[in-house]
């Protein structure tokens, strides 16, 4: 029909945002994310939102047209890191929710550092402003004080107060994530007939149905029954389904969809590409984290520390805040238990995970071993902080000491009362009383000296490249296979 509107994914420059609602527990998310399904029009035509895919999609009116916005339901602080960690980002918006009745909280701090690493643009939503007891300038005072510099109050980061209950500013608030985005975050490279690619935000495996992934395009158009590629996986596309949990033949830029298809799980905030672009599109994403990654190098060789910090009161946070080098860069601090969230941080930004007083699961050690990030708990504060000071002398003495040779550990066995090594030599040589340094990825692990070193039986002064040998450490050291072996000056 000549006077049919144009959806949101027939036109470039009117594709729907994608919304990811962060904030502490308690704070009204949930009943914001109801408040907002409640006034869209694709609600009253298809009778609710059903969010099968752990997602939502919405279309409201908007400047003379129907416009369509995608709320990610299911990627919390974890599954948002891990997207981080891969140099991938899902979401164009943030939605910062903050109660005025409860104010700044421990989650609404680690949702505003989270916003920040991504330096994703935000609005701050001021939930239960219906209330009696709400304050509304206190709250923004705590705001500011957390370095989210509010419109109005020396800053550019819009706001809206709201209530869920009485649908006060919902509409408001839809219309400010549109503007937000046209001003922001539009981007003329972005089209529906660009190469596939898009980002898994959700993957589980379906006993009915097999492995199935959500996943929302960011640029590109995803069809049944294409062959794509994720994580080394191919696999044609055998069904979408949509928000609505209805069948769908395609899935363009913003839209988010579940697949299913693939063999094996995804991971969450893998690439999926299209199958002749995979290995172009995949580079081109990873570029911007390869960058921040080697700008991490550099801070190292200069011999920075980087630190994710958790420990069981914002006491004890202050407090080794307080007593930790001048040199030590604390990417990210908070109360609790160490998370999958704050290893793939670590990860992503070459730090170090210390705790103190703050448990961390097995699993959790476990993704930290899989992931070459050192994590380690402590229950004296005097110990972490000279364990990190040894740290960061080794690191300082890095930049300028010679480096005699490297070596990686191959195997491990009894000596006397302690372990032997199995090395092979990489690089350089390694020497009878050289100093060693043992790394774990990029993490250092300890320092010490080789006190005796042998091939076979017979005891050797010195091994070359490309040679096989057993050593023993002066003191003791928590080493892994694999780790490496730096003998230097």
């Amino acid at each position: 029909m000549a006077n049919q509107k144009p959806t949101p994914s027939q036109t470039t420059n009117q594709f729907p945002p994608v919304v990811t609602v962060l904030g502490h527990v308690d704070h009204g998310k949930t009943t914001l994310l109801d408040a907002i399904r409640k006034t869209s029009i694709a609600d009253r035509e298809f009778g609710g939102i059903t969010q099968k895919i752990g997602a939502s999609s919405i279309e409201i009116p908007y400047d003379g047209q129907t416009r369509q916005i995608t709320f990610i339901d299911t990627p919390g602080h974890e599954a948002f890191t891990s997207m981080r960690s891969r140099g991938a980002q899902a979401a164009d918006i943030g939605i910062l929710v903050v109660s005025l009745t409860d104010g700044v909280m421990p989650q609404t701090k680690e949702s505003i550092q989270l916003l920040q690493q991504e330096k994703l643009p935000f609005i701050v939503a001021l939930t239960k402003s219906d209330l009696p007891e709400a304050q509304t300038e206190k709250v923004k005072q705590q705001l500011l004080r957390e370095n989210v510099l509010l419109e109005g109050l020396g800053g550019d980061i819009p706001y809206m107060e709201v209530s869920a209950k009485t649908n006060r500013n919902i509409k408001e608030l839809l219309d400010l994530i549109l503007l937000s985005f046209e001003m922001q975050v539009r981007n003329p490279a972005i089209k529906a007939d660009a190469p596939l690619l898009a980002i898994v935000i959700e993957s589980k495996r379906d006993p009915k149905v097999g492995a199935k992934a959500t996943i929302v395009v960011k640029n590109g158009t995803l069809h049944v029954r294409e062959d794509v590629v994720c994580e080394g996986q191919a696999f044609r596309v055998r069904t979408l389904i949509s928000p609505l949990g209805k069948q769908v033949t395609t899935a363009s830029v913003g839209e988010a969809v579940e697949v299913l298809g693939m063999t094996d799980f995804l991971p969450v905030g893998s690439i999926v590409t299209g199958k002749d672009n995979a290995f172009k599109t995949i580079q081109e994403e990873q570029e911007p984290m390869q960058r921040e990654l080697r700008y991490v190098a550099k801070e190292e060789e200069r011999g920075g520390v980087s630190l994710v910090i958790c420990a069981d009161t914002e006491g004890s946070l202050e407090a080794i805040t307080y007593a930790l080098p001048e040199a030590v860069k604390i990417i990210a601090k908070k109360t609790g238990e160490v998370s999958e969230a704050d290893i793939l941080l670590a990860k992503s930004t070459g730090a170090l995970v210390v705790s103190f007083n703050s448990k961390i699961k097995p699993e959790i050690q476990k993704l930290a071993i899989t992931e070459r990030v050192l994590a380690k708990n402590y229950n004296i504060i005097y110990e972490m902080i000279d364990e990190i000071t040894d740290v960061l002398e080794g690191r300082q003495r890095a930049a300028v000491e010679q480096v005699f040779g490297t070596a990686k550990i191959m195997a491990k066995f009894p000596f006397e009362k302690t372990f032997a090594l199995g090395i092979r030599v990489m690089e350089g040589r390694v020497a009878r009383g050289d100093r060693i340094r043992l790394m774990r990825g990029d993490q250092i692990v300890g320092e010490t000296t080789i006190a005796s070193l042998r091939v076979g039986k017979d005891v050797q002064s010195k091994v070359e490249k490309g040679h096989e040998a057993g050593l023993v450490l002066a003191t003791p050291l928590d080493f892994q296979l694999g780790d490496m072996l730096v003998c230097h000056s």
